[in-house]
This record gives structure tokens, sequence and C-alpha cells, in this order.
């Protein structure tokens, strides 16, 4: 396994999980409600701007590496379905959201590897709608931790608008990938 810096911060990413999960278990005589979805809101983008990062800096440094590519998607998707868990828990997303984009991303992961092993994993590369649902859902679910007001702009209000729209694009793309990936499904069954 190589150690570098990006590497380093795809970890510190997957480190982050637990702890965003544990600040919904502070009690709320130690840590008030608003002050929880704060310091969880804040700790997700902190680890969405590493998923940024560590993929810049990955090319930038030339530290691209076979298991970095592994560890980076498995990575975001654990941090996602863990806040989409912690939304869920929370009331503040509806459960065919989370199964919609939670079961995408099982789906579409599996299709990925089953092709790679067929030697065909560029027919199923990240497209733009994948690309335009990873925006609207990073941008909900911060949304949607934080949960509150900010100077008139209703956090949850927007971060469900968004996160419906990122289930619209998780069905969409994930038919695109099925779809481009039929052929060679039907030729190697």
């Amino acid at each position: 396994m190589p150690v570098n810096l990006p590497i380093i911060l795809t970890w510190v990413r997957i480190a982050m999980i637990p702890l965003v999960i544990s600040v919904y278990y502070v009690p709320e005589h130690m840590l008030s409600v608003p002050m929880r979805d704060a310091l969880a809101t804040g700790m997700f983008i902190f680890a969405a701007v590493t998923d940024w990062l560590d993929g810049w800096l990955a090319r930038r440094l030339d530290q691209t590496s076979a298991f970095g590519a592994f560890l980076d998607p498995v990575a975001d998707k654990l941090m996602v379905s863990a806040a989409l868990l912690v939304l869920l828990n929370l009331g503040r997303i509806d459960a065919m959201i989370a199964l919609i984009i939670i079961g995408r991303e099982i789906t579409i992961s599996a299709l990925r590897e089953w092709m790679a092993t067929l030697g065909e994993r560029t027919s199923v590369a990240v497209h733009w709608l994948g690309k335009f649902k990873t925006v609207a859902q990073m941008t909900a679910i911060p949304c949607l931790l934080y949960g509150g007001t900010v100077a008139g702009f209703n956090a949850l209000w927007w971060g469900s608008r968004l996160i419906e729209i990122a289930a619209v694009l998780t069905v969409w793309s994930m038919m695109y990938y099925l779809r481009r990936a039929w052929p060679i499904i039907k030729r190697s069954a």
C-alpha cells in the first residue's frame, strides 16, 4: 500500500465518518442541537474538501496509484451513506431517497468492478450525469445536516430540494451506466 499525502487525506476522510456520527450521540446537555448540527456540517464539509483535495494533489504531485483509485470512491460512498443514515434517523430525508442513493452506489460500484474484470471498465467511466448528481448530493447533505436557517437561507428546504434532484439524477445516471454496459453484459452472459 503506497503512503502519500493524497492517500493520507483519503484515510482522514474515512476516519471522520465515526466522528461525524458520534456527534449525534453527545447528550443535549453537553452539546445543543444547533451546535451539534453546525459541528457535523462543518466536519462533513471538511471531509468533502479533502475528497477534492486528495484527487487534485494526486494528479498535481503525480501520486496516483491503483490503491488510491480504489480507496477514494470507497471513502466517498461510506461518508455519503453514513450521512444519509444520520439524516434518515433525524427524519430529514425520506427512506426511499436514502435507498435510491445508497442502492445506486452499490449497484454501480459492483458494475464497474465486474466490467473491470472483463476489461471493459471504460464503458462505465464517470459521466457528466454522475458529476451533477455528486454536486447536488454534496451540496444537499451539508444543508440537511445543518437543518436550520442562516441569514434568511433555509438550509433544510434547499437541502430537501437538492437531495430530491440528486435522487432523480441518481436514477438517471444509473440507467445511463446500465444501458452502456448492457451489450457487454449480454455478450458475457
